[in-house]
């Protein structure tokens, strides 16, 4: 071969090598580029109340442990944080994220929603589900009693001795659904602050409230106060929260989807370790 075919084959092979070096580079910008758009693409498909927004809904206002300083946007808090984690599950920045506030009750009701999906440790029963929908559960809590150290009924051991005691829970919870089975002088009221004030001025003498709610106003909430114990679950391991969506929402089995992973992966029990404590020893009542 003389040297100047042999010089243009060395050119013919460079240039080969050239352009196939630049395919290549130029078929992997593509898929960065689609691996980027998906997460923007599974949300534009998503039938959200805004379009490429979320809306999450807590009461108003919030408390802790669920929602620190009633600042649901901080991401502090159990139900905050969880919103934030169900969020990037179903591909929504932060930013994406819009609050807004509901009645306890009021949410509860048939008909038009203001939000997606709402937490306000709403728990599962069969006569809700008649009215909205609710995703896969993301908490199993049991019901307390509390009261204040002073009381009389601080040192009950069991139900029997609550006979005469005047009890207060949350209108529409499932706290006062219980105490209303299990005690005969039950009151509703508007809210688990209301029901502590309540408590604090010696209108009632004790309340109904979830776990995590219970060790909150005893350690930070409401001085003098004890958790008496947890009341029996008829039979079930406690109530299962989860977040609440309109009926026939297409967004359920995204939010549960969301949920379920968030289980899987772990996630889900840092953030209640981060921000929940658990009955522990506190005794079941009997």
């Amino acid at each position: 071969m003389s040297k100047k075919v042999l010089s243009l084959v060395c050119v013919v092979l460079l240039v080969a090598s050239t352009v196939g070096l630049a395919a290549c580079g130029k078929s992997n910008n593509s898929s960065t580029t689609n691996n980027s758009s998906s997460t923007t693409s599974s949300t534009a498909s998503l039938k959200t109340l805004t379009s490429g927004k979320l809306t999450v809904a807590t009461g108003q206002p919030a408390y802790s442990p669920w929602v620190e300083d009633n600042k649901p946007e901080s991401g502090k808090g159990f139900e905050a944080a969880l919103a934030y984690a169900i969020a990037e599950k179903m591909g929504f920045k932060d930013s994406d994220v819009v609050w807004v506030r509901t009645d306890f009750e009021a949410a509860i009701t048939p008909g038009p929603k203001t939000f997606d999906f709402n937490l306000q440790q709403y728990s599962v029963t069969p006569e809700r589900e008649k009215a909205v929908d609710f995703s896969s559960p993301y908490y199993t809590t049991t019901q307390a009693i509390v009261t204040l150290s002073a009381s009389k009924y601080a040192s009950a051991k069991s139900l029997a001795d609550f006979s005469g005691a005047k009890i207060g829970a949350a209108s529409g919870s499932t706290s006062l659904t219980l105490a209303q089975k299990l005690f005969k002088t039950v009151s509703p009221f508007n809210d688990n602050d209301t029901a502590v004030q309540a408590l604090k001025v010696n209108q009632i003498d004790a309340i109904v409230v979830d776990m995590p709610t219970a060790w909150y106003v005893t350690t930070g909430e409401l001085d003098n106060s004890k958790i008496v114990g947890q009341l029996p679950s008829e039979g079930t391991p406690g109530d299962n929260l989860a977040a609440l969506l309109p009926k026939g929402s297409p967004l359920t089995s995204a939010v549960s989807k969301a949920i379920d992973e968030l289980k899987a992966d772990g996630t889900l029990a840092q953030i209640e370790k981060q921000w929940l404590l658990s009955g522990g020893d506190i005794p079941v009542l009997q």
